[in-house]
């Protein structure tokens, strides 16, 4: 069950998601952003969602026209990223609107940064190698 996604309900009627780490010990989810579909790594070290801008593209963010410049620190050191705010994000049945993101100029992240702009809005428990994300009413 490494790796997998299982999309479940919670006590009453909370979406929940529940993630299987993988052998390096990250946790991975597939879920999209407005509507295009996308791959998580769960990050709670980032502040938002951090995508890179190749998908920015692939989902169609105009992040130049319609983000606000600025820089953020990364592992790798300060980058130039655009902050901007996604529709909708969803993973699993979990599915939130207005959601803060930074999109970063090239191709880092590889994968999309799942971080606590959405993460911040969901009950989390983690036990070894299986974390649950429940979504808030």
């Amino acid at each position: 069950r490494l790796g997998m996604v299982v999309s479940a309900f919670g006590g009453g009627g909370r979406s929940g998601v529940t993630l299987y780490a993988e052998p390096n010990g990250y946790f991975f989810a597939e879920g999209s952003i407005n509507g295009t579909p996308i791959r998580f790594l769960v990050d709670t070290g980032a502040t938002s969602i951090a995508i890179n801008s190749q998908q920015a593209e692939r989902i169609g963010i105009d992040y130049k026209r319609h983000g606000k410049a600025g820089f953020a620190g990364t592992a790798g050191g300060v980058v130039r990223m655009y902050a901007v705010k996604l529709n909708t994000v969803e993973v699993g049945g979990i599915k939130l609107h207005n959601i803060d993101a930074g999109v970063i100029e090239g191709s880092y992240p590889r994968e999309a940064l799942l971080g606590m702009s959405f993460l911040g809005r969901l009950d989390m428990k983690r036990d070894g190698e299986k974390m649950e994300l429940t979504q808030r009413y």
